[in-house]
């Protein structure tokens, strides 16, 4: 099945390789903040609040995600 109107490359592999891309993005997005995090707070000993905070917003997003489809599937 492709989208209405769209070209006839957009098929449903073309959309699941973007969402399994778009998952493996943000897994390595957060494993990256949080490394960054950590090493700066036991390395150099400073608190980065901004990569605390994406870090934060990374992980809040995939369980009110995680919460969301469980609970309306």
């Amino acid at each position: 099945m492709t989208a209405p109107g769209a070209p006839k490359f957009l098929d449903e592999r073309f959309f699941e390789h973007r969402r399994k891309s778009t998952t493996i993005a943000g897994i390595a997005g957060g494993t990256f903040a949080a490394g960054l995090f950590l090493y700066r707070h036991f390395v150099d000993g400073i608190w980065n609040w901004d990569l605390f905070a994406v870090l934060t917003i990374i992980a809040s997003v995939k369980m009110c995600m995680m919460l969301w489809y469980r609970l309306t599937q």
